[in-house]
C-alpha cells in the first residue's frame, strides 16, 4: 500500500523562479508604448504661405479693377465723350480701265469729320483711305493727320487711286459687265487710323480705328465727265481696331 505521502498535494507551490533560472513570467495584457504625435511638417506651412499670397494678390487685382471703374465712372460724368462721326458728303469717279486683269482708277473723295464733344479733343495720325467694290481694292490714298478740336466740323479731302490692281477672274468679270453697261456698281470706303482722346490735361495712348463709309454706288465715267456717286445720308461706322478695348464714346 503506497503512502500516503506519496500522494499529490494540490496546494503545493509551482516552483520558484529561482528554480527556473531567475526567469520572470511576462503578464499577457503589457503596456503599450505611450503615442507621441508628430511634429507639423514644414509642407503644410508652405502651402499655407501661398494661400496668403493667392488671396492678398485677388484682392489687389479687385481693388485696382474697382479703383479703374470709379476713375472711369468719374471721366464719363465731368466729360459725357461721344464718338466722333464721319459722312462722305460727295466721291467721284473720273477715271475707270480694266486691261486684261489689271486696273486703273482714280477717285476724288470730299468727307467731313464732326466733334460733338464740348470738353473732348482728337489727335489723328495720318489717315489710309481705300476703296473697295465686294473684295476688290480699286484705290488707295491718305488724308494728313490733325487735331480735331470740340465742336468742330473738320473737312477732309483727297484723291484716291490705283494703278494696275491685280483683280482675280469672277472681279474683273463684274467689272467689266459695270463698264460695258455703265451701271452702277456697290463701293465701299474705308478709313484706318489711330487717335489719341484730349480731355483737360489728359492724353490716352493712341487707339487704332476703323471708319467704314458703305452703301455707296457710282457707275464708270462717260468719256471726260467724272461719275457723281450716290451717296446714303446715314453716317458711316467707327470702330475700335484694339479688340480688348470698347469704344464707349
Amino acid at each position: 500500500m503506497a503512502d500516503k505521502s506519496d500522494k499529490i498535494n494540490p496546494t503545493a507551490k509551482l516552483p520558484s523562479a529561482a528554480a527556473n533560472g531567475g526567469a520572470k513570467s511576462q503578464p499577457y495584457n503589457a503596456p503599450r508604448p505611450m503615442y507621441r504625435p508628430k511634429p507639423p511638417s514644414r509642407r503644410r506651412g508652405s502651402r499655407s504661405c501661398v494661400c496668403c499670397c493667392c488671396l492678398w494678390i485677388t484682392f489687389l487685382v479687385i481693388t485696382l479693377v474697382l479703383l479703374v471703374a470709379v476713375a472711369g465712372a468719374v471721366f464719363w460724368l465731368i466729360y459725357r465723350p461721344q464718338r466722333p462721326d464721319f459722312v462722305v458728303d460727295s466721291l467721284q469717279l473720273s477715271q475707270l480701265a480694266l486691261a486684261s486683269s489689271a486696273l486703273t482708277s482714280k477717285f476724288s473723295v470730299s468727307l467731313s469729320a464732326r466733334n460733338p464733344n464740348n470738353k473732348v479733343e482728337f489727335i489723328y495720325d495720318p489717315i489710309s483711305v481705300s476703296v473697295f467694290s465686294g473684295d476688290a481694292s480699286i484705290g488707295s490714298g491718305t488724308i494728313s493727320g490733325f487735331e480735331h478740336g470740340a465742336k468742330n466740323t473738320t473737312a477732309l479731302k483727297t484723291t484716291v487711286a490705283a494703278a494696275g490692281e491685280t483683280l482675280d477672274a469672277d472681279q474683273v468679270s463684274a467689272m467689266k459687265s459695270a463698264i460695258k453697261n455703265k451701271s452702277r456698281f456697290p463701293v465701299k470706303i474705308t478709313l484706318d487710323t489711330k487717335v489719341k482722346v484730349k480731355a483737360g490735361g489728359l492724353k490716352t495712348k493712341r487707339v487704332g480705328i476703323r471708319v467704314t463709309c458703305d452703301d455707296i454706288r457710282v457707275a464708270a465715267p462717260a468719256k471726260k465727265s467724272p461719275s457723281k456717286a450716290t451717296i446714303p445720308n446715314d453716317k458711316c461706322n467707327v470702330d475700335v481696331r484694339f479688340k480688348i478695348w470698347k469704344w464707349n464714346f
